[in-house]
């Protein structure tokens, strides 16, 4: 999995880095801790410059399920036969709603 620091997250979205440390308060974007302890943002979280579509509902609905933000990033990288792919995969190729249903389900 590719990760980006907060600061190559911040050019990417091509707003300041406080932005980005707002848009994981807000549950915009999940972060987690790279190898040296950095907190970083998985890149397949930004596409074309902006936050994935549909990301931020599926991280609210997942953690109205108490998943932590390691738990989230997992479901979302995970395989699901029933997507096909990965649900990121699906967000990133607009399939919104498939992924919401199954965020949804997640938590029961």
């Amino acid at each position: 999995m590719d990760l980006l620091t907060i600061p190559d997250a911040a050019e990417t979205l091509g707003v300041p880095v406080t932005r980005v440390h707002q848009d994981l308060r807000d549950g915009h974007l999940v972060g987690i801790r790279d190898q040296n302890g950095l907190r970083c943002v998985p890149a397949l979280l930004l596409q074309d410059g902006a936050i994935v579509k549909s990301l931020s509902s599926v991280i609210t609905q997942l953690r109205d399920a108490r998943y932590s933000d390691s738990e989230i990033v997992d479901w979302l990288y995970r395989s699901d036969d029933s997507l096909p792919g990965t649900p990121i995969q699906a967000l990133r190729e607009n399939r919104g709603s498939e992924v919401k249903r199954r965020a949804q389900v997640a938590g029961y």
